[in-house]
């Protein structure tokens, strides 16, 4: 069933309800990811995704896209956030605290990757279309890495961390070893304590003297 919207240039069929309390939009939005993940679990690669397609799929006319989406680069970016976890809420209580959280969260990233085939193929497909890595690493990669940085620059500022360090090399240094497993070695294991065994580590080295 076609999912309608207000100004839509398309034929006009019946508008699927969306379900109590949720708004039309908020429908509307799910129907095209939804069309995406369907023809991605066709087997259709990411190259042949052009927004017409899409639009068929999902019911739905372009100009409905367009409006939520500047291209396809920006939706596929949404589509392959359905298969992440909502970055942690730190709990604040110490560097070490916030650190553990984000490599925890890391971590669950990789369980999901290894144990979805259709993501794992859509992240090798994304060599083929380099604005969407790009749009990828903008809107999904740099702000977790500025929210790292955040966390060390204010573990510096308390003390935690000595004067002297250098936050950006500090950054790769905890994270390299969560992404190393995650990515590059993919058959490695991926404790449940990992994430507290590579910022203690790390911290080792790392921390203002007493």
């Amino acid at each position: 069933m076609r999912v309608a919207e207000q100004g839509d240039t398309a034929e006009r069929v019946p508008v699927a309800r969306a379900g109590r309390g949720r708004p039309r939009s908020e429908a509307v939005e799910q129907a095209i990811i939804e069309g995406v993940l369907q023809l991605l679990e066709d087997g259709v690669p990411l190259t042949e995704l052009s927004i017409e397609r899409i639009a068929r799929t999902a019911g739905v006319g372009k100009a409905t896209i367009y409006r939520r989406w500047d291209g396809r680069e920006a939706l596929f970016v949404d589509v392959l956030r359905v298969f992440e976890e909502p970055d942690p809420e730190l709990p604040g209580t110490s560097m070490r605290d916030d650190l553990v959280c984000i490599l925890e969260s890391l971590r669950r990233r990789g369980l999901t990757m290894r144990s979805s085939a259709l993501l794992h193929n859509v992240f090798a497909q994304m060599k083929a279309l380099p604005k969407l890595a790009e749009a990828y690493q903008e809107t999904v990669v740099a702000p977790r890495r500025r929210r790292i940085l955040d966390v060390l620059r204010q573990g510096v500022a308390d003390g935690e961390l000595r004067a002297d360090v250098d936050v950006e090399t500090a950054n790769d240094l905890f994270v390299g070893p969560m992404l190393l497993r995650t990515i590059l070695r993919p058959g490695a294991p991926l404790d449940e304590n990992l994430a507290e065994r590579i910022v203690d580590t790390v911290l080792g080295g790392l921390r203002a003297p007493k």
